[in-house]
């Protein structure tokens, strides 16, 4: 007799269907949206000091993006920062930075579909939200339902939209640059700003944690990285490039804007006072679409910009948003794979193998926040309780509050993770490491201490301190996200029988291992094994000394 044994159905899993140009597609839809966001807000907050607030940012940025990118090609999988923490400081420490990226990706939602229409609504006046907030509430509803609706469908379609409008935005913003430093710009009129209108110690604070949201978003690329192909080759390379062309279109914009003498002459404010180009990109009626405005007073240039780069600059933020909910979803799934989330996180639709209960919870969660940035301009009552709390602030400040919050809190785990995996698994192969590195001995084994880390979370530790002293909404909202999740996160543990305040046992060598030959990564593998029987190997030899003496 013979008998068959039926193999039980196997799970969906993430397909890898993203490309290098893809990786750099996802990234650059993130992080290159935040400036036609971040310049306007930061202009309004630092005035003449606006590109210094950037430099700051831009330096700690380029520390976080070095340190993503090493640890996004070591362990490529799905999750980014939560997992990176969550690997190197345990379980409650992975739940609250994965907690906090998650407030990211769901004001990432919003707030650029919130964005993407107020770029539309300079060539469509009843977009605008100042003129026809229920029309503006609407449209941005319906533009996170469509998202949802998209990512469910699949990465690879929503993938194709990101690489297609990324290589046109990036022509866009080069020519966009290029004419204005070329016909625009004057280097003493960018002195005499700075000189002028330097801002008060408060105002500067405020507008380094602002810049900081022009900067958020890299890690798009290592959450994409169980979907990608050949992610430790590929994810450094297009990390690498993202960085350098990140930078430097934000240095550029905020110099550009303090140093350049309009095409067209600029109204007055609302008191009838003169403005330069920078306050007028400031102002409550521009900030949230002031790439477009600066563009339409590029000389020459200008008339064919001010007609595409709305659109242009709308299509971006909308897949800046689609990125929040592709990004949100996938680390909701890894989340929930590691018991930090319920396992209804981790169920991928049958058809389309895409997280779908992760997607439409946390769209849910934007649907929210849209309705608390948008209710004081919905309804007068609630928006004089609103003013009197929070100093008026408009709805895209509301958000930007939370979106700087969320990342410096996030990014500041990430950075002693990166420093505990160093000195904890240093048998990983990194086939990418942050450079000026200090090497030592640690528990038998050669490891290197990175400086560039400790730089970055000082950095960042300063913006989330910057945060807390000058957003009020920040500094109330942002604290109740966190503990909102962790009464969550405690009593689910308890519930299904884990450690509540420790760590479940994990096999990390096991687990490196499924991910490298997940990732395609057979070299890395089979290098992280040989390092890890080599290490053994050194520990057998090694006495252990007792009050009897030496015990081979």
């Amino acid at each position: 007799m013979s008998t068959t044994v039926a193999k039980a159905p196997e799970e969906p899993t993430l397909r890898r269907s993203v490309t290098p140009w893809g990786s750099f597609s996802w990234g650059y839809s993130d992080v290159g949206a935040d400036i036609f966001v971040g310049l306007g807000l930061v202009l309004g907050a630092a005035a003449g000091a606006s590109n210094v607030a950037f430099l700051f940012a831009g330096i700690v940025y380029v520390c976080i993006g070095l340190a993503y990118t090493e640890l996004a090609a070591a362990y490529p999988v799905a999750g980014g920062g939560q997992y990176f923490v969550f690997r190197g400081l345990g379980d409650i420490f992975g739940f609250i930075a994965g907690w906090a990226v998650l407030l990211d990706f769901t004001i990432d939602i919003v707030l650029f579909a919130w964005s993407c229409i107020d770029y539309l609504s300079k060539l469509i006046p009843i977009l605008s939200f100042t003129a026809h907030p229920w029309v503006h509430f609407l449209v941005v509803f319906s533009v996170i339902a469509g998202l949802a609706l998209l990512n469910i469908i699949g990465v690879r379609e929503s993938s194709a939209f990101n690489e297609l409008v990324s290589g046109l935005d990036v022509l866009s913003e080069t020519a966009i640059l290029f004419f204005g430093f070329l016909f625009a710009f004057q280097p003493q009129l960018l002195v005499h700003t700075m000189q002028t209108s330097w801002p008060t110690p408060f105002n500067l604070m405020n507008g380094v944690s602002l810049a900081i949201i022009s900067f958020v978003g890299l890690e798009s690329i290592s959450q994409a990285a169980q979907e990608t192909q050949r992610p430790a080759s590929v994810i450094p390379r297009t990390s690498i490039s993202l960085i350098l062309t990140i930078l430097i279109f934000a240095l550029a914009y905020s110099n550009l804007a303090l140093g350049m003498q309009p095409w067209h002459t600029i109204p007055p404010d609302a008191h009838g006072h003169a403005q330069a180009l920078w306050q007028y990109l400031g102002s409550e009626e521009n900030n949230g679409a002031a790439v477009a405005v600066l563009a339409a007073n590029v000389p020459y240039y200008g008339a064919l910009a001010g007609l595409y780069v709305p659109v242009l600059g709308a299509i971006l933020l909308l897949i800046s948003s689609n990125s929040g909910v592709f990004g949100s979803s996938r680390i909701a799934y890894a989340m929930s794979g590691t018991q930090l989330l319920p396992s209804l996180f981790q169920k991928v639709h049958p058809k389309y193998r895409t997280p779908a209960i992760s997607i439409l919870t946390f769209c849910g969660f934007a649907i929210v926040e849209l309705i608390f940035a948008a209710l004081p301009s919905l309804s007068p009552p609630v928006r004089e309780i609103y003013r009197r709390l929070f100093r008026g602030e408009d709805g895209i400040t509301f958000l930007g509050d939370l979106y700087a919050f969320g990342a410096a809190a996030s990014y500041s785990f990430v950075f002693i993770a990166l420093i505990a995996l160093r000195l904890n698994d240093s048998q990983s192969p990194r086939r990418f490491k942050m450079p000026f590195n200090v090497p030592f001995t640690y528990k038998g084994n050669r490891v290197e201490f990175p400086v560039v880390a400790v730089i970055g979370f000082f950095g960042i530790v300063s913006i989330l301190v910057f945060t807390m002293i000058t957003h009020e909404i920040g500094r109330v909202a942002g604290p109740l996200w966190i503990i909102f999740g962790l009464l969550g996160y405690l009593l689910y543990r308890k519930r299904k029988g884990l450690p509540i305040f420790g760590s479940q046992s994990h096999d990390w060598r096991k687990a490196q291992i499924n991910i490298l030959q997940s990732a395609g990564e057979l070299e890395m593998m089979d290098e992280y094994v040989a390092n890890v029987k080599a290490m053994d190997a050194r520990r057998a030899t090694v006495p252990t000394v007792t009050s009897a003496g030496p015990r081979p």
